[in-house]
C-alpha cells in the first residue's frame, strides 16, 4: 500500500507544481525520486539506472525531430512563410474561422505521419500570426494545435501514420485502417466538439484592448502564399513517399548488425522518413530565405536553441514514467485496471489504456503496457464474445488519447513551452479537447457498439 501511496503522490505533485509553473527538469527527477522512496526503492540506483537510461534513450531516438522540427518553424517564422500563409489563410476562411484553419493545418501535417512535436514547432509561428491578425487570445494557440494534433489524427481516423494506431497491429493482426467506421465517428466528435468549444472561448472573452498587428518583415516582402506553402507540402509529400517507396527499397539488411543495434527497419522507417522530410524542407526554405534573412547561421541556430528545454523536458517525463513503471507497486496497478469489467474486453481494454496512459504520461506507454500484458487475452476474449479484432485495436487506439494529455504529459508540456504559455494559462482548454472531449468519443463508439453492434 506504501508503494501504491508514494506513486500516487509523486504523480499528485508533479501535476499539482508543474500546473504552478515549476520548472519539469527538476519536479520529474524529484517526483520519481520521491515515488522510489516510498516504494522501498534505491532512490540513487533508480536514478542513475532507470531514470537517466530511460530520458537519454528517448533524446537518442527524438532529439533530431526536435531540433529539425525547431529550425523548420524558425525559418518558418523568419522568412515570413508563416505570415504569408496566415494573410492567405485568413482571406480565404475569414478572420472568424482562423481557430479552423490552425486546426486543419495541424491535422494534414500530423495525418500525413509528420510528428506531433515538430507539427507544434512548425505550426506555431504560423498560428501566432493568425491569432494577431485576428485579435484572438493567443491563450488558446495551445489548445487549438493540440486539437489538430493530439486527437483524432493520433488516434482516430483510420489509415493514421501515428505511433498510436500502429502499436495494435501486431497484437491483433489488423491494419492502419481497422474500424474506419468507429474511427470516423470518434475523429467528427473530437473535432467537431472541440470547435465547438473553442470558438464558444473566443465568444466569450473579453477584449480590453485591441490584438497588435503582427511585425513587420525586416525590410523585405513576405513571400507568395503558393511559395510560403511548399515548405510544409514539401514535408508531408517527402514523408509519404519516402516512407511509402523509398525507404523501403533499400537495403537494410545490416540494422541485424550488433553495431547497429539489431533492429528491424520498420522500427526506423518513420523516424528516417521524418528527418530526410524536414532537412528537405529546411534546404528549400533556406534558398527562399537568403535575401529575406538576413543572418541565415544565426536564424538556424537560434530553431536549434529552442528546441533543448522541450526536448528535455519530454525526456524527464519519459525518465519518471520508466522509474513509476518499475516499482514493484506499478503491477498491482497494471494488474487491476487490466482486471476492470473482464466480461466486456472493449470496456476493459479502453479502461485499462485510459489509467496506464495517464499514469504514465505516454499515450504510447499505456498502450504499450496494456498490449504486452494482456494483448493475445484481450484478441481471445474478443474472439470468444464475437467481437471483429478490428474494433479491438480501433478502441485502444482511440483510449491512448484520453488520459494521457494530463498536466505532466510530454508532449503537453513541449507544447506550451513553444507556445510560451504557462499551464495556468491554456492548460484547461488542453484539457476538455484533448482529455474530455476524446473520453467522449471513446465512450460514444463503445455505446454504439453495444446498442447497435456496428463496426
Amino acid at each position: 500500500m506504501g508503494g501504491l501511496a508514494g506513486i500516487l503522490l509523486a504523480l499528485g505533485l508533479l501535476i499539482v507544481l508543474s500546473w504552478r509553473g515549476v520548472s519539469v527538469l527538476l519536479l520529474a527527477p524529484a517526483a520519481a525520486a520521491l515515488a522510489a522512496l516510498l516504494s522501498g526503492a534505491p532512490v540513487l540506483a533508480s536514478y542513475t539506472q532507470i531514470f537517466m537510461p530511460a530520458l537519454g534513450s528517448f533524446v537518442a531516438a527524438f532529439l533530431p525531430l526536435f531540433l529539425l522540427g525547431a529550425v523548420f518553424g524558425r525559418l518558418m517564422e523568419e522568412t515570413g512563410a508563416a505570415q504569408a500563409l496566415a494573410r492567405a489563410i485568413t482571406a480565404r476562411l475569414g478572420e472568424g474561422r482562423t481557430i479552423l484553419a490552425v486546426v486543419l493545418a495541424c491535422a494534414v501535417l500530423t495525418y500525413g505521419g509528420v510528428s506531433l512535436f515538430v507539427v507544434a514547432f512548425a505550426v506555431q509561428p504560423l498560428a501566432a500570426a493568425m491569432f494577431s491578425r485576428a485579435r484572438l487570445p493567443a491563450t488558446l494557440i495551445p489548445a487549438s494545435i493540440a486539437l489538430g494534433a493530439f486527437t483524432f489524427t493520433m488516434t482516430a481516423l483510420p489509415g493514421t501514420p501515428a505511433i498510436q494506431n500502429a502499436i495494435p497491429m501486431p497484437h491483433f493482426g489488423t491494419t492502419a485502417f481497422a474500424a474506419p467506421g468507429a474511427g470516423v465517428l470518434a475523429g467528427a466528435i473530437m473535432l467537431g466538439l472541440g470547435l465547438l468549444w473553442l470558438n464558444r472561448r473566443v465568444a466569450a472573452h473579453a477584449f480590453a484592448t485591441p490584438g497588435a498587428p503582427p511585425p513587420p518583415l525586416e525590410g523585405t516582402e513576405a513571400p507568395s502564399a503558393a511559395l510560403a506553402a511548399l515548405p510544409n507540402l514539401l514535408v508531408v509529400s517527402l514523408n509519404l513517399v519516402l516512407a511509402s517507396a523509398v525507404l523501403p527499397a533499400l537495403d537494410t539488411a545490416y540494422l541485424a548488425e550488433v553495431r547497429f543495434g539489431g533492429v528491424e527497419f520498420a522500427a526506423l522507417r518513420g523516424v528516417w522518413a521524418i528527418i530526410l522530410a524536414l532537412l528537405g524542407a529546411i534546404a528549400l526554405m533556406a534558398w527562399m530565405g537568403r535575401r529575406r534573412v538576413p543572418d541565415l547561421p544565426a536564424a538556424l541556430g537560434r530553431g536549434a536553441n529552442a528546441a533543448l528545454l522541450p526536448a528535455l523536458n519530454t525526456a524527464s517525463l519519459v525518465g519518471f514514467g520508466a522509474v513509476v513503471a518499475a516499482l514493484p507497486a506499478f503491477a498491482a496497478i497494471r494488474d487491476a485496471v487490466l482486471g476492470i469489467a473482464p466480461g466486456n474486453p472493449l470496456i476493459s481494454l479502453a479502461v485499462a489504456v485510459n489509467i496506464l496512459a495517464g499514469i504514465t504520461g505516454s499515450a504510447s506507454g499505456g498502450l504499450s503496457i496494456a498490449l504486452q500484458t494482456l494483448g493475445a487475452t484481450y484478441l481471445e476474449r474478443g474472439v470468444a464474445a464475437g467481437i471483429d479484432p478490428a474494433l479491438l485495436h480501433r478502441v485502444a487506439a482511440i483510449a491512448t488519447g484520453g488520459l494521457d494529455a494530463l498536466p505532466h504529459n510530454g508532449a503537453v508540456v513541449t507544447l506550451l513551452a513553444v507556445c510560451g504559455m504557462t499551464h495556468r494559462q491554456s492548460y484547461a482548454d488542453i484539457f476538455v479537447v484533448a482529455c474530455l472531449i476524446p473520453l467522449l468519443a471513446l465512450a460514444a463508439v463503445l455505446a454504439v457498439t453495444a446498442l447497435t453492434g456496428a463496426f
